[in-house]
Formats: C-alpha cells, sequence, structure tokens
C-alpha cells in the first residue's frame, strides 16, 4: 500500500498540496504518478483535501490535525484501515508530484526483501549529488556501510572531506518503507535528541539501536516546499 501523507498547513506554502500542476491538484498528481504500483490511500487532515481525492477517485483517511510528522500520520490513517502486521506501506510526500514510477518500486521491491528482517525499522533511498547541490541543509546527507545500511543522516555536509576530493556525495530522497508492524514500532519511540537536534526524523530509528536500509536510484524529482520551488517545478516540465 502507498499512503500520501496531505497535510494542509505549511508555514512556507500554505495549501501547497492543492496547487495545481497543470490543472491538477498536487497530491493527485503525486497519487497519480504512483497508482499503478499498489492501492494509493491519501491521508489528510483536511475535508477539502477528502472532497478533492474523492473527485479524481482516491481513497482518502481523515486522521488528526495534531499529527506531529507525516509518519504519524500514515500510522493512523493505516491503523484505520485496519492492517496487516505484515502490510508493506510506502510514504510518499505529497509534494513529490514528479516522482517516477520506478523509483517507488524500487522502494517497494527493497522493503519486501527486509520485511522480516526485525533489526531494520525502515527501508529509504538516495541518489548521488555534486558538492555544489550537497553543501545546503535542506539537502539531507547520508553515510551508509558498504552494505547500504545507514551510519547517520544530516544536513551537515557528510562525510567531512579533510583533502577536498569528494564530489559525491549520498542526498536521502524523502520516501520510507515499513511493513506495518515496524511502522507503529517507530511510532512507539519517543522523540529522540538527534531527532530534534537535526529535525530529521529518522534518527529517531538510528538513535534507538535499529537500523535503516537504503538504495541508490537515480531521480530527477524533489520536494517542493516553496512557491519558488513550485515554479522551478512549472518551468522544468513545461507546464
Amino acid at each position: 500500500m502507498i499512503i500520501i501523507p496531505a497535510r494542509v498547513e505549511s508555514s512556507r506554502f500554505p495549501n501547497k498540496v492543492l496547487a495545481k500542476i497543470g490543472d491538477i491538484p498536487m497530491v493527485i498528481k503525486t497519487a497519480k504518478a504512483v497508482e499503478e504500483i499498489d492501492r494509493v490511500v491519501i491521508a489528510t487532515d483536511s475535508q477539502e483535501v477528502v472532497d478533492v481525492a474523492n473527485e479524481y477517485g482516491f481513497e482518502a483517511v481523515m486522521t488528526s490535525s495534531s499529527c506531529n510528522s507525516g509518519t504519524d500520520r500514515i500510522y493512523e490513517a493505516a491503523t484505520k484501515l485496519n492492517l496487516a502486521d505484515d502490510e508493506i506501506i510506502i510514504n510518499v510526500q505529497a509534494d513529490e508530484p514528479f516522482i517516477e514510477k520506478e523509483v517507488v518500486k524500487s522502494l517497494f521491491n527493497l522493503t519486501k526483501e527486509y520485511a522480516k528482517n526485525k533489526e531494520i525499522i525502515a527501508t529509504t533511498l538516495y541518489k548521488l549529488v555534486d558538492y555544489t547541490h550537497a553543501n545546503n541543509p535542506n539537502v539531507v546527507k547520508v553515510v551508509t556501510t558498504k552494505d547500504n545500511i545507514a551510519l547517520y543522516f544530516s544536513r551537515a555536509l557528510i562525510p567531512y572531506d579533510r583533502d577536498a576530493k569528494k564530489d559525491k556525495f549520498k542526498a536521502h530522497l524523502g520516501l520510507y518503507g515499513f511493513t506495518y508492524a515496524k511502522l507503529k514500532t517507530f511510532c512507539q519511540m519517543g522523540e529522540s535528541t538527534l531527532e530534534n537536534l537535526e529535525k530529521l526524523e529518522q534518527l529517531r530509528i538510528l538513535d534507538n539501536g535499529y537500523k535503516i536500509a537504503l538504495k541508490e536510484v537515480i531521480s530527477h524529482s524533489f520536494g517542493i516546499d516553496t512557491k519558488e520551488d513550485l515554479a522551478k517545478a512549472l518551468k522544468l516540465h513545461r507546464l
């Protein structure tokens, strides 16, 4: 199952999930991009989003406005849907209208591969970027083992390149895969110190001694956080 958390309130771009991509609301554009992979459900705190989802033929679940994160929102939706413990759940952000289907399929397959591994709580993806792109706190970097198990995520430029020879960094993509049971485990963990310092919820998993598995993909998609991002995306895609 793919669950898309769609919160209407946004300090930088209010109502962005309903902003038009061409003639289609952003959240619907995102849902359409992944609908061939698996069942899609939109989790939201807005009746307007529910109505829009239904208008376009997508399922929607109303969730609390007090959810602290998108992951908390998909957990509430998954619980309301009475999903089985081994159900694979992919979290695709509503502000990724140009996410490639192949990228999400890769995450689905990775999550399935690690579904029975109790040490791996979540799966996610990264792409390689150059120094200029990586040297931006809004681009989250990840350092992994040789087997692509996460060692650390940071807004800082990691790993530190003392000899100034490195020109490729692993940029984390904000998609996650869980089984329902693992999603429940994650959401029942208390917020961690590292998570609050970096404002990166995935650090909660590492801080609690669990692991995250990753896979490298090629993706040209990016999250739309501001009106400027939207203008850039529309220009790139000639919409």
